[in-house]
């Protein structure tokens, strides 16, 4: 719709986790290093956290492409099964298709995966959505880490799931398998408006765009405020703006375009937000009103104590 219109081969801002776009910010490297080696060490148990739409997905997926083919993978994304129907799922994808019931199952993955070890491949089970698997099934999959030897584990397993996942392997009836959890990843959103614009420019790269001229400084600015730093309400929102502006023939996005894009999806910022979080020394510090004016306010008019890393301003005259 708007690709060739701003010059792009590609359209930048999918929803999709594509691991083509994957942009390497300095907390997502730390991330995949952390889940490549976990993996290539056979580590076990690796737990993946992050809020939704922080790239959980992408991230596995980027981790998965590039062990190419010495892995093999089940990938369950509905974690709203029964037993029996885990255990289908994964029989179908590790191909193992002659079974009369569990027992004979569980014999035959064992085998696969450590014959599979020996011969220096991953057998990964990854279960997308984990904060919301029954106990019952949690504890169906602490038992599969039970395939190894003295030295080695024969199946990794990657439980990826919004935070809520690491308060239900807290419960007591769940503290073997958190023992048995070796490596806790976690996906940060992105802390800071330059991160924001690196990753926008990124995408825009990686589409066709040598450089990021469409989207100008307070328009990711607001981005930020808008998103809460996390990549998939950037994405929407760059999505649905760069449509607007191509409907308006306009190929530079201003301020003015993300608060109308951001108010239609319902995304505008509910309170007020610090724009620069630096409020010591009697330095101004940027504020943002509901009325989406900027103020600059000096130490003598906060509410909080000066210290603090991040305040909640309200506007002026507003009975807050």
């Amino acid at each position: 719709m708007y690709k060739d219109f701003f010059g792009l081969t590609r359209y930048p801002f999918s929803l999709t986790p594509d691991p083509q776009f994957l942009v390497a910010t300095y907390g997502y490297n730390e991330l995949l290093a952390g889940l490549f080696y976990g993996i290539q060490m056979a580590k076990g148990l690796i737990v993946l956290t992050g809020e939704v739409g922080t790239g959980k997905t992408t991230a596995l997926r980027w981790v998965i492409k590039r062990l190419d083919a010495r892995v093999l993978a089940a990938y369950i994304v509905n974690p709203h099964l029964s037993i029996e129907e885990f255990y289908h799922h994964l029989a179908e994808s590790l191909n193992i298709t002659e079974w009369s019931n569990k027992t004979s199952l569980l014999l035959q993955m064992r085998k696969l995966c450590e014959d599979r070890h020996k011969r220096g491949l991953r057998t990964i089970l990854i279960v997308d959505e984990a904060h919301e698997l029954p106990d019952e099934l949690l504890e169906e999959i602490r038992l599969l880490l039970n395939f190894e030897s003295d030295s080695a584990k024969y199946l990794q397993i990657i439980l990826a799931g919004q935070p809520e996942l690491l308060d239900k392997l807290r419960q007591r009836n769940l503290r073997q398998l958190k023992q048995r959890v070796a490596l806790n990843c976690k996906i940060k959103l992105l802390p800071s408006p330059a991160e924001v614009e690196h990753y926008i420019a990124k995408r825009l790269k990686i589409a066709g765009l040598a450089e990021q001229s469409i989207f100008s400084r307070p328009a990711i600015d607001y981005i930020f405020q808008c998103s809460g730093g996390i990549p998939r309400q950037i994405n929407n929102i760059c999505d649905n703006a760069m449509i607007a502006a191509y409907s308006s023939n306009e190929r530079s996005i201003g301020r003015e375009i993300i608060e109308e894009t951001a108010r239609e999806l319902d995304l505008l910022p509910n309170r007020e937000e610090i724009l620069d979080a630096d409020a010591g020394g009697g330095r101004p510090v940027r504020v943002m009103t509901d009325q989406g004016h900027q103020e600059l306010l000096k130490d003598d008019e906060w509410a909080a104590e000066p210290s603090a890393l991040s305040y909640r301003i309200s506007p002026k005259g507003s009975n807050g």
